[in-house]
């Protein structure tokens, strides 16, 4: 059977792009569009597709930022203006953000875990396509992703949950790799 070396050398070597060195440009709208197709393409028991999409540009992620500055300081007024500034900017730190919101809810054949699993397969296909037309991405969740105020402002409903905030741009230089598991420790045969 042939092998794609590209492919392989790819899955072996993927590295998150750290936010550090993502810049502009983001893909296009045809070209996110044609990734979103390629991250919905993962497996789903049942057709069930318990998972959509909301893509925040650069506009969005400033107003999402100034939401989120204003419930930081309803909190705590007295918050250190370092940590505004962090979380203000946390969806201004690529060109493209997207949320990928798990729709997982109770089916009489289809369990629930593999419905969230489906959403997890979604964000990890969307950093491949990220890739593939050469964007660099990262897949984080933060606090945001569990704040109902926040879900509320994105418009998720009390059933879903954000199964991830993924990030696109473009890489400046290459990502360093991290350690990795020792295979030997994580692997059983039978």
């Amino acid at each position: 059977m042939p092998v794609d070396s590209d492919l392989v050398d790819h899955l072996r070597t993927r590295r998150s792009t750290p936010f550090a060195l993502m810049r502009g440009p983001g893909p296009d709208a045809a070209t996110l569009d044609a990734m979103l197709a390629i991250a919905a393409r993962v497996p789903d028991h049942g057709k069930l597709a318990p998972w959509r999409f909301i893509v925040i540009d650069a506009a969005a992620g400033a107003r999402l930022g100034a939401q989120i500055e204003r419930l930081v300081l309803a909190d705590d007024p007295a918050t250190d203006p370092k940590k505004i500034e962090i979380d203000r900017a946390r969806f201004a730190r690529a060109p493209v953000c997207v949320a990928v919101v798990s729709r997982a809810a109770p089916h009489p054949k289809i369990p629930e875990w593999e419905q969230v699993l489906s959403a997890g397969g979604v964000c990890l296909n969307l950093l491949h396509a990220a890739n593939a037309f050469g964007f660099g991405g990262n897949w984080v969740t933060e606090w945001p992703s569990y704040d109902r105020r926040v879900l509320d402002h994105l418009g998720l409903s009390a059933e879903e949950k954000i199964a991830g905030f993924v990030h696109i741009g473009t890489p400046e230089a290459k990502a360093e790799d991290r350690q990795r598991p020792d295979m030997a420790a994580i692997v059983t045969r039978l």
